[in-house]
């Protein structure tokens, strides 16, 4: 760790002066175990990392000398890509995720692994987001009682807490959205296959989605853009006529929290005039049925997609399939499975993979349920817009998380659709963020459409929307 130090200091826009030792400090002080706040958003720093960028960079790449972090399910080389597992921790990291090579070629330095919902969320159904049995639990900057969200837990937190500008995150479903709302940063979840998948730790082929968050849309716009490899993509955005979008307010989801479900409304009224029309969607709540097929989907598609992993990355140690990962877990119960089981996982072992019937069944009824009911929904608004989460509740490793918004998150997940997520306000004293939804590969009128709305609310460049680290309290 100490042989890290920035020496280039970059400025986008909405981030002040910032480098790879800033970056090392600000963890040093507030994100390690033992430190005054103990953040725990990361898991592992890179000693090398500017050198592994320095081979591979050019100077004047869009994300020169900026330092930012991976969620741990993301190979990078000097990291451990353990996907907060004990299992994997060890496993040696051979080669870049090409979104890694990506970053490193654009100049940014990759200082650290986040810490995350272990194995993204999916081993149990009573897990508590943003712990890891390598990382800990991650905190919410705002209110260190609160949940930091999940998965993409620590990123989510480390880009609030102003250790780093952006950094990545992974989304199945809901888990960029979720921590952007909670720590009230900008999240951007894009259509599935845009951002390759290749060196991540994978859930579902059918919906995993390697995205951004950041402070403000656009350095998360800089980063998506170097992730897909699509250097034309804030242009494009900044070329949409806004006045000319119509805008679907989606009632089926919102949160059912007042507060939240009022300050959404307040925010559509300052900004409707900004757009070409803005209207109620007829979309209808998604049924329990489609969820639970969903849930076959994603279980059965964990059993071959990260067998197949395991397989390629666990060539001279780890676990080489899912049945070893369970009985792993057995072994090590005291770590672990301390505060949940692994039921999912439990299941997944149990299934036939994407071989079986129900899978194909499933997936086929969710497709045609997006054909029917959602898609159509597209022929009336260009952007759905709905409130994504309630403020953070209070991390509880006895019951798990509750049941707190995020109905925008799953009919983008089963269709692949992107999802940008935005802060607009504060409830409570916790940041709470709307979520724009569009059709595939909608990704720059979305970002324009939130910036828009961004540029309108001003949180951005208002001192008073920064983390203040409260301790616990009661109530």
């Amino acid at each position: 760790m100490t042989n890290v130090s920035g020496i280039v200091r970059i400025t986008l826009k909405g981030v002040k002066e910032v480098s790879v030792e800033h970056a090392i400090t600000r963890i040093r002080e507030i994100d390690l175990p033992g430190s005054e706040v103990s953040l725990r958003s990361t898991i592992a720093l890179d000693p090398d990392a500017e050198s592994r960028t320095r081979v591979v960079a050019t100077d004047d790449g869009p994300l020169t000398g900026v330092p930012v972090v991976v969620k741990d399910n993301v190979e990078a080389v000097g990291l451990p890509a353990s996907a907060g597992s004990l299992a994997l921790l060890g496993v040696p990291v051979v080669s870049d995720s090409t979104i890694v090579r990506r970053l490193r070629r654009a100049g940014a330095v990759v200082i650290a692994a986040s810490n995350l919902s272990e194995w993204a969320n999916i081993r149990s159904t009573r897990s508590s987001s943003g712990w890891s049995a390598v990382g800990g639990l991650v905190a919410n900057p705002w209110m260190l009682d609160r949940s930091a969200g999940g998965s993409s837990s620590g990123s989510g937190a480390a880009v609030a807490a102003g250790i780093v500008p952006m950094a990545v995150g992974t989304e199945t479903d809901g888990s960029i959205t979720c921590p952007a709302a909670l720590n009230g940063v900008v999240g951007i979840k894009p259509t599935v296959g845009v951002v390759p998948t290749d060196g991540v730790v994978p859930v579902s082929g059918s919906q995993d989605a390697p995205g951004s968050l950041a402070r403000n849309v656009g350095d998360a716009t800089t980063m998506l853009a170097v992730l897909a490899d699509d250097p034309n993509l804030l242009a494009r955005s900044e070329r949409i006529d806004v006045g000319m979008v119509r805008v679907g307010v989606t009632n089926s989801w919102r949160i059912g929290h007042a507060a939240t479900d009022d300050l959404f409304d307040a925010v559509l009224g300052d900004v409707e005039s900004f757009f070409g029309a803005m209207s109620d969607s007829v979309v209808e709540p998604t049924p329990d049925e489609v969820i639970a097929d969903e849930f076959t989907v994603l279980v059965h598609e964990l059993r071959t997609d990260l067998d197949a992993y395991l397989v390629r990355r666990c060539v001279t140690k780890g676990p080489r399939s899912m049945d070893e990962i369970v009985e792993f877990n057995r072994a090590h119960r005291s770590i672990e499975l301390e505060h949940f089981g692994q039921e999912i996982f439990e299941m997944a072992v149990a299934g036939e993979g994407r071989a079986a019937s129900v899978h194909r069944e499933a997936r086929h009824r969710n497709i045609e349920w997006v054909r029917s009911r959602l898609l159509p929904e597209f022929e009336r608004h260009d952007v759905l817009v709905a409130p994504a989460y309630a403020p953070a509740w209070k991390t509880d490793l006895v019951l798990g998380h509750p049941a707190a918004g995020g109905a925008v998150t799953t009919p983008a997940a089963i269709a692949g659709l992107p999802i940008v997520t935005i802060p607009m306000g504060l409830v409570a004293g916790l940041p709470v963020g709307l979520s724009l939804v569009g059709t595939a590969r909608s990704e720059d009128l979305l970002i324009a459409v939130a910036r828009t709305i961004e540029a309108r609310l001003a949180l951005v460049d208002d001192p008073e929307w920064r983390p203040r680290f409260l301790a616990p309290g009661r109530g």
